[in-house]
């Protein structure tokens, strides 16, 4: 039955006839045909056992009308319910008979053991009772069949030879069982005599998939696994019968429910929640019975219900907080039970709580200050999310980079100021604003031989031979964005000057000058000249900007 639980017994009922199937692709042997026999006679034991307590059933179903004082809508479910029983044990003894004719058309029940149906191969049968002699002989014993394995026997009468065999009947009788107790159920039941295109196992099976039932289960098919199928039947018409009998008892309060005060709960987690974490709470009826599962919604939708209690859970939602960073919210729930008489009783319940505005904290060595056009990297933290805090981020006047941490992001700033908006699971948490900063000039200073030069000095004999321009980044930049901070001189030009005219041509280079050709035509009085032309910052992404410098972009020395 479609959606009814099955019990251990009747899933091991389930997978004796997954194994039936199997064994019957196989080739047949004696072996084999035993098994048949063994689970033929289990099959027809849990038939017999199920009947015995569908009939329990209905003895407890009687009961619970009488004590709820015969009420004419409760009879009629008892009737309903007595009816199903009778159908069922009609149903089981029709297959019980089909039974019957198996055995009859395969020759019989032996009444003892040592004679052959077929004296054509007593030659052979003969040898092989001198084999069992030898090895001590055979237990004898009465009721067997005389041809267990017949399948010709089996095809003629199950299928027939233009298919109108008995097993044509035996499908439509079952399908016209299950369409009666759809009928009560108002459920659509699945069919009880199944094609093989039908069956999820041999629809893509080639050699099975175009089987109708009774080809599937009864051609050249043994007897006693002919048997086996229609006592698995039996099986699968008590096993309907059980769920539309369980559901015929919950209408007359077999399954009873008796409340002495009825109440609506809701037991949350907390009434105080941050936005952007989960809201989780409790719902359930105060008084309670094990033997009904109640329905409940949040808001219109509905909940899971495990052990009659309701899991409510939402992502609260910000919006206008108070001064305080708080606001009231309530949302709206419903539980719904079947009363005995079959009619529902809905509850209704309205929880108000406080939804408080998180505290982000902005973690940056440059606080509320960035750098434009560097990666000035934070750490945005809402500690009141906790693990719910999956975040997201977008800027006004900046783009944004997701660091490998949670919370951690590069900002680079393209305007004078930044917005940075905050999300939680798609959920808004707040805003904060930054100021944008230039980045600080560079200085850039002359060396040579590891030494800084001065130019108050002057440079005395022999002067040197090759110069180093380093340009040097503001110390509290250098210190907050190094990747940023990294600067280079990349074009410098040096003069020999005497009586305010050069001599010769100007030596040029990058950060460092060789100037020894230079210097070798100077004398006492004249003067070295520097100027920078070009300096050039390296920014986090390993990308070059043409910068200005701070101070003056030249130097000039005394020759002493």
């Amino acid at each position: 039955m479609a959606g009814a639980k099955e019990t251990p017994r009747q899933k091991l009922i389930g997978m004796m006839y997954l194994v039936l199937t199997a064994l019957l692709a196989l080739q047949v042997s004696s072996e084999i045909i035993n098994k048949f026999d063994l689970m033929n006679k289990s099959l027809e034991k849990s038939a017999n056992e199920a009947a015995g307590e569908n009939q329990k059933r209905i003895s407890a179903m009687q009961e619970a009308v009488s004590k709820q004082g015969n009420r004419a809508e409760d009879v009629n479910v008892l009737k309903q319910a007595q009816e199903v029983k009778a159908k069922s044990a009609e149903m089981i003894a029709y297959l019980e008979s089909i039974k019957q004719q198996m055995v009859d058309k395969s020759g019989g029940i032996k009444q003892e053991t040592g004679t052959y149906k077929d004296p054509s191969i007593a030659f052979l049968e003969d040898v092989k009772e001198q084999m069992i002699a030898k090895s001590g002989g055979i237990k004898t014993e009465t009721g067997t069949y005389q041809n267990p394995s017949a399948e010709t026997e089996m095809e003629e009468l199950m299928v027939g030879s233009k298919k109108n065999g008995k097993g044509y009947d035996v499908r439509n009788e079952l399908n016209a069982f299950t369409s009666y107790l759809s009928s009560i159920t108002r459920e659509n039941l699945p069919p009880l005599a199944l094609d093989a295109k039908d069956v999820p196992a041999l629809k893509s099976d080639p050699a099975q998939k175009n089987k109708d039932f009774v080809e599937l289960n009864f051609a050249q098919t043994p007897m006693v696994a002919s048997l086996a199928v229609i006592s698995q039947k039996q099986n699968e018409v008590a096993r309907y019968e059980t769920a539309v009998l369980e559901k015929l008892a919950s209408k007359v309060g077999a399954t009873q429910l008796r409340f002495d005060k009825i109440v609506a709960m809701v037991r949350p987690e907390a009434n105080v929640v941050a936005a952007g974490t989960k809201y989780k709470a409790e719902m359930f009826i105060a008084a309670s019975s094990s033997g009904v599962t109640p329905t409940m919604t949040y808001n219109g939708s509905s909940i899971p219900v495990a052990n009659g209690m309701g899991k409510v859970e939402f992502t609260a939602q910000g919006g206008a907080f108070d001064k305080e960073g708080k606001m009231k919210r309530t949302w709206n729930g419903s539980i719904t039970i079947r009363t005995p008489s079959g009619k529902d009783s809905t509850f209704a319940v309205t929880q108000e709580y406080t939804v408080i505005k998180p505290v982000i904290q902005v973690q940056s060595a440059a606080m509320q200050t960035l750098y434009a056009n560097c990666g000035n990297e934070l750490n945005f933290a809402v500690p009141a999310l906790g693990a719910e805090y999956r975040p997201s981020f977008s800027a006004s006047g900046a783009t944004t980079i997701p660091g490998s941490k949670v919370g951690d992001v590069t900002i680079i700033p393209t305007g004078t100021e930044v917005a940075v908006s905050v999300s939680s699971g798609g959920n808004m948490i707040g805003t904060e604003k930054f100021k944008v900063r230039p980045v600080p000039r560079p200085s850039v200073k002359p060396f040579s031989g590891g030494r800084e030069l001065n130019s108050k000095l002057g440079l005395d004999a022999p002067y040197p031979t090759s110069l180093e321009i380093r340009a040097v980044a503001e110390e509290g930049f250098a210190a907050l964005l190094p990747k940023d901070a990294r600067f280079k001189v990349t074009e410098t030009e040096v003069f020999l000057i005497r009586s305010k005219r050069p001599v010769g041509g100007a030596v040029r280079g990058d950060d460092r000058v060789a100037i020894g050709g230079l210097v070798s035509q100077a004398r006492p009085g004249d003067r070295l000249y520097i100027e920078i032309k070009g300096v050039k910052r390296m920014n986090f992404k390993g990308q070059l900007i043409n910068t200005q410098v701070s101070g003056s972009p030249s130097f000039s020395f005394q020759l002493n």
